[in-house]
């Protein structure tokens, strides 16, 4: 993550053209050929701040109160990680502004950003699952390793839909000049998302 952290701020402070992937080891204090050894280029040097961010929105859908339906599990995640002072500072979402905006200005970091959110639907779909098998009474899997049945269309078609609602409102927030706190702020814009498609037939995609 330290690399990732210097490869971000960077990109922030200098650019993305203008730094080098050996400016990003040098920071990260690091030699070149051990960037090189984690990363093919230096735009999937943040790919794991991406990452970061994703999994604490699924993580948080996870930890929601097993008695919330998955509409309102959904916003308990929205509120417990795309507010600021909660999950992220306020200074920190406006390097994640910038992070986001830099991917719809470069094919390269575009790709990583897609990726990213590719992933984080598919643990988000497994995280749908787990609600529905608990709310269903079955129990709660071990640590055991054991094969599963991949996710149905519908549960599949579900996670993308929640993941849409939150990327929709970060991209939609980094494109402007609102502050993250407040009504254009990325958990407010995510909350209207989800409110605007209240008719979806959750429970029965989830369950």
């Amino acid at each position: 993550m330290e690399i990732a952290r210097a490869a971000a701020g960077l990109f922030v402070k200098q650019g993305l053209r203008a730094t080098r992937a050996e400016d990003i080891a040098q920071a990260a204090g690091i030699a070149p050929r051990t960037f090189y050894r984690y990363f093919a280029t230096k735009e999937e040097a943040v790919a794991p701040l991406y990452a970061a961010g994703a999994d604490r929105w699924y993580e948080a859908v996870r930890g929601a109160p097993p008695e919330l339906p998955v509409p309102e599990a959904l916003e308990h995640a929205v509120r417990h990680t795309l507010a600021p002072g909660t999950a992220v500072s306020a200074a920190s979402w406006e390097w994640v502004r910038t992070l986001v905006n830099l991917a719809t200005s470069s094919p390269a970091l575009r790709k990583v950003w897609a990726e990213v959110c590719r992933e984080a639907e598919t643990s988000l779909a497994a995280v749908l699952a787990e609600r529905g098998a608990r709310s269903a009474g079955a129990e709660p899997a071990d640590n055991v390793a054991e094969p599963s049945r991949p996710p149905s269309p519908q549960l599949r078609f579900a996670a993308a839909v929640a993941a849409a609602a939150v990327r929709v409102a970060v991209e939609t927030w980094a494109a402007g000049s609102a502050p993250a706190q407040g009504p254009h702020g990325p958990a407010a814009l995510a909350l209207r998302n989800l409110e605007a498609l209240r008719d979806f037939p959750w429970e029965n995609s989830a369950g």
